[in-house]
């Protein structure tokens, strides 16, 4: 299965109601990604332009946009964005098929 990483801003609201009362994102996350066939590896909080970073495992680019659309209606963030990500080993094909490709352009000239 493909493997994303969804970034988010959360609401001031949503912010404020964690600190009045501390819960477990994690686990309010994994069953709406479950839900659409996906597996979340790691749901961290981070430093900067945005307040959480996950990994998640999806069937597809379909069931993650599903995933990501769901949690952007509930309303808690403000912000954020989705990036499918390779393995090496799937970057290694696109860079062989990168070599391939570019035998047949040319570039314009001056």
């Amino acid at each position: 299965m493909p493997f994303y990483m969804f970034q988010a801003r959360y609401t001031a609201d949503a912010i404020k109601a964690m600190v009045d009362k501390p819960q477990d994102r994690e686990a309010a996350a994994r069953p709406l990604i479950e839900a659409v066939g996906g597996k979340l590896h790691h749901l961290f909080f981070c430093f900067g332009a945005d307040d959480v970073v996950a990994l998640i495992e999806a069937p597809s680019d379909e069931a993650m946009a599903a995933g990501a659309l769901a949690v952007g209606a509930s309303g808690a963030f403000s912000g954020g964005a989705t990036t499918k990500l390779m393995t090496s080993s799937e970057a290694m094909g696109a860079m062989a098929a990168a070599r391939k490709a570019a035998a047949s352009y040319k570039p314009a000239t001056g």
